[in-house]
């Protein structure tokens, strides 16, 4: 949905292309799968990692992502980015307990407890999201990207900067397509810095 008076085909085709392939790379589902990779890959490296991000998208990625695309092609919501508010009503109630099955399978397989703890406060994100959008459609890219950037910069500055850099064009791309006020895209970045703050550096 659209929130702004000013339409995007007005913007210049290169900003517009620009923008819509910065937030199809800084969706949630991607940016979380990314920051994860890099989160066991660094800390456990690759033979030990890779079990634990298996896990993670067989148990939580891939089931929300053909939620998503299912949801689309029925029309229970009008985009993936399920960008209409009361559309979003129907989207939490299966996210969220897809996430805590993320949550149930790093426990039965024994994830190290920063990986459990993320998950732990995903799921309460998404809780957080879903009373919001009661009365605020916030941005859940914004959230997701910046919640993702606080714990990678934990990784190392260059990573960090890295997902800041991303993290600030996803907010960018967001606003300049309209799909959110600047209050919605203020609320969703306050909340993922949250987040990430407490998973990362608490």
């Amino acid at each position: 949905m659209r929130t702004s008076a000013r339409p995007v085909e007005d913007s210049p085709w290169r900003a517009r292309t620009f923008a819509r392939f910065i937030s199809w790379i800084g969706h949630p589902l991607l940016f979380i799968a990314a920051s994860v990779a890099v989160v066991v890959g660094t800390q456990l490296g690759l033979h030990a990692g890779f079990p634990i991000l298996l896990a993670l998208l067989l148990s939580t990625l891939v089931p929300t992502a053909i939620l998503l695309l299912s949801g689309v092609r029925s029309g229970r919501w009008s985009d993936a980015d399920v960008s209409v508010r009361k559309e979003r009503q129907r989207f939490f109630p299966w996210a969220v307990p897809f996430s805590l099955a993320g949550i149930v399978v790093m426990y039965l397989i024994h994830a190290p407890a920063y990986i459990i703890r993320g998950g732990v406060i995903t799921l309460a994100l998404f809780l957080a999201s879903w009373i919001v959008n009661c009365f605020l459609k916030l941005s859940l890219h914004a959230l997701f990207a910046f919640y993702c950037a606080m714990i990678l910069s934990r990784m190392g500055a260059g990573w960090g900067m890295l997902a800041f850099l991303l993290a600030v064009l996803v907010a960018w791309s967001r606003l300049f397509l309209n799909r959110h006020t600047p209050v919605e895209l203020i609320a969703g970045i306050a909340l993922g810095l949250i987040g990430g703050f407490v998973t990362g550096w608490v």
